[in-house]
Parts: structure tokens; C-alpha cells; sequence
């Protein structure tokens, strides 16, 4: 489908476009890229036979797909744009909404694959059933859809899933009603729509706990029947679906402490998140938070203290900056002070070194807890940190 064509991805070392260069390579494209930080994701591109360049080059006669980080620095088409187009060329499902993106496109992939119906798929993390985030099979193509730079507004998929609408991208849309607006006017071009806030969460024992991945579990089982799995071939496939990386990801176990990691970033992922690790019947639920954005942080601040509040004890750490610059007064101290305030006397520090955040966090825990590392910055590399001072 994409025979004949070299195209260049600036920006290829992350989840989006790493994905869409998996498979525009697969389709038949000539594929290369660069990114400024070596990820994961190069790795796995580079045993794809995919080009990383160690500089950030782009040769000449090539197409140009740039990502969103780059957008006002290097010129090419956008990532929406080349994703719209990816969209096109197959029948797709595309998930959508603030939270349970990449565990819901995960498990209709998985369920396609273990059928056998090769499909292909774009996810925004690592789905280690499925070998990668990445695919181009022959089958349906599932697509995470994403609202924070509006992406999704270009995609026309046959089937459309929408799993909530929650106002996450503070610098994006000026309001709540303004992204509705946006899903509003989406999903009015799409045949087929699920809404997750109608459906019933399964009622059969999945792999992953919590009731949010209940839901997500109803959303992919109405999403595959009308792609033409019936209900009774999807359900049991799901249920052993073992989740997504960073997605309430067990990195191990020390002194009788699991260690979970989770990419949990806006207020009402964290509370799913403690809500399941509640269902592990643990004697305390420790967390290390690594908050994300300045903006969503300035935004969420309290949202995020009574969230976490809902935790025995809490580490915060510094802001992730990703693509912005500092605010004044805005830091991780906002929120320490939030949980103070969401519950006085809350066992909670301010640790702007996640390192330091690790280690304190490490010294609280006791046989029969759990610890989680959250957030959407580099905070899972703490897990192992963690492991090690426990042993």
C-alpha cells in the first residue's frame, strides 16, 4: 500500500510515531527517522531494519512526518495527518478518550491476533503479547487515538470507541466543552460508535484488577462484535490479556513487597489505580508520583491530592517538564500540599529527586504492601531502585 515511498519520521523515538513508522514499514514504505533521546522504541525499530539516524539529518527527496514535539522547528506533515491517511487505507478502530486508551486498543489486537484475523495496530505502549506497539497485518487496523494535540478530529475509522471525556490537556482546549465539542463533531463522521458510560463492565475475571479495565474489557468485546467477533470467541481471549506495559505493570517483587508502575497522569487515572491495587488486598498501598506537565499540574493540583490521599503513604517528586517550560510557583510542592490538605496528618513527602523519592519510599514499605511508581515521565525507573532496597 505504501510501495515505492520513503518517508522520514522526526520524532520516531516515541510511542505515536514509532508506531506509525512500524507500520509504514510493513506497508511497503522505505523508513527512517531521528529523535533527540534515545528510547526504548529504537531499539525495536532498529531490529525492524528501520533507519535511526544520530543526527538530526533529513536527506533529501524523502516525505517529512513530524511529530508533535517538533511541529514549529522542522517542516513536514504532521503526525495526524500521516496517521489520517494510515487510517485510510484500512478498516480501523480507532479508541478514544483521557484514560484506558492503550490497555482497550491492547486488548482488541490481542483478541484479532489470537483468532487469527492479523491485524494491524498502532498502540501508545508496549503490549508484550503482541510482541511490540506495532504491527501491519493484513486484518482490521486498531489506532489509539489521541486528543492532546486533536489528532483524532482527522481520523475517519469505520468503528469508533470513546471511553471518556475528561478535560487533560490544559494547554490545548480552552474548556471542558471544548473538547467535548471536539468528540462531538469526530464521532458525528463515524458509522459505528461505542460509548463506554453506556455499557455494563464485564462480569467475568479478567487478567488485570479494577473496575476500570472492567469497563475497558465491555468497550473492546462491543468494539470486536461489530468488527464480527461474536461476543463468545472475544470474551475468553480477553480475560487472560495481561495488560500493556506501564499500565499496572508488575516489575517484581522484594521482601514481600510487590513493585507496580503505572503511567497514570491526571487524577482520575491515579484513583483507578489505587482502586485496583486496593482489589490486591494489600496491608498498605505505597506511592511514588512523579507529577507531568506544569500545566496540568497548575490546573489539577488539589484533584491530584485527593486522589492521592487515597494512599497510605506518598512520595511526590518533581514535575516532568516533557514539552513545556517551568511556571512560577508551580512544582511537585503543590500537590504534597494538596494531600496534606485532602487528608491532615496523610504520611506524605515532598522528594523532588525521584531517586531520593525511591529510597524514602523503599524504607517505609513492609511485608504485605505494595509500592507504585506513577506517572507519565521517566518515574518507572525508580521501580528498580525500589526492588533493590528491598532485597
Amino acid at each position: 500500500m505504501l510501495d515505492g515511498r520513503r518517508i522520514w519520521f522526526v520524532g520516531i523515538g516515541g510511542a505515536g510515531l514509532s508506531a506509525y513508522a512500524t507500520v509504514a514499514a510493513d506497508w511497503g514504505a522505505t523508513v527512517g527517522g531521528w529523535d533527540r533521546v534515545e528510547t526504548t522504541y529504537l531499539e525495536r525499530l532498529r531490529h525492524h531494519a528501520i533507519v535511526v539516524a544520530p543526527e538530526p539529518v533529513v536527506p533529501d527527496g524523502w516525505e517529512v512526518v513530524v511529530s508533535t514535539a517538533f511541529a514549529q522547528k522542522v517542516p513536514g506533515r504532521s503526525r495526524a495527518e500521516f496517521l489520517a491517511e494510515l487510517v485510510s487505507l484500512r478498516q480501523s478502530i480507532v479508541v478514544a478518550g483521557a484514560h484506558g486508551k492503550t490497555t482497550t486498543s491492547g486488548m482488541i489486537a490481542y483478541v484479532l491476533d489470537r483468532l487469527g484475523r492479523d491485524p494491524a495496530f498502532a498502540i501508545g505502549g508496549e503490549v508484550h503479547q503482541l510482541g511490540g506497539n506495532a504491527r501491519g497485518g493484513s486484518g482490521w487496523f486498531v489506532v489509539e487515538g489521541d486528543e492532546s494535540d486533536r489528532t483524532i478530529e482527522l481520523l475517519r475509522p469505520q468503528i469508533a470507541i470513546v471511553l471518556n471525556v475528561e478535560l487533560d490537556h490544559h494547554s490545548e482546549f480552552a474548556s471542558l466543552a471544548d473538547l467535548r465539542r471536539l468528540f462531538d463533531e469526530w464521532i458525528a463522521r463515524v458509522p459505528n460508535v461505542i460509548r463506554a458510560e453506556e455499557l455494563e463492565p464485564v462480569d467475568f475475571e479478567l487478567a488485570l484488577p479494577g473496575e476500570h479495565n472492567r469497563v475497558n474489557a465491555a468497550a473492546a468485546v462491543a468494539a470486536l462484535e461489530h468488527a464480527g467477533v461474536p461476543r463468545s470467541e472475544a470474551e475468553p481471549v480477553i480475560a487472560s490479556f495481561a495488560g500493556a506495559g506501564r499500565r499496572f505493570e508488575l516489575r517484581g517483587k522484594a521482601g514481600g513487597v510487590p513493585v507496580y508502575d503505572d503511567y497514570a497522569h491526571h487524577p482520575a487515572e491515579i484513583a483507578a489505580t489505587l482502586r485496583a491495587a486496593r482489589e490486591l488486598a494489600p496491608r498498605r498501598v505505597l506511592v511514588l508520583f512523579q507529577p507531568h506537565l506544569y500545566s496540568r499540574t497548575q490546573h489539577l493540583a488539589r484533584e491530584f491530592g485527593r486522589a492521592l490521599a487515597e494512599a497510605d503513604v506518598v512520595a511526590v517528586a518533581e514535575v516532568y517538564p516533557a514539552r513545556e517550560e517551568p511556571l512560577p510557583g508551580v512544582s511537585g510542592k503543590l500537590i504534597v500540599d494538596a494531600v496534606a490538605e485532602a487528608r491532615p496528618g496523610a504520611r506524605v513527602a515532598w522528594m523532588p529527586r525521584a531517586v531520593d523519592g525511591a529510597r524514602w519510599l523503599a524504607a517505609q514499605a513492609r511485608e504485605g504492601d505494595v509500592v507504585l511508581t506513577i506517572g507519565a515521565g521517566d518515574v518507572d525507573a525508580a521501580a528498580p531502585l525500589i526492588l533493590e532496597a528491598l532485597a
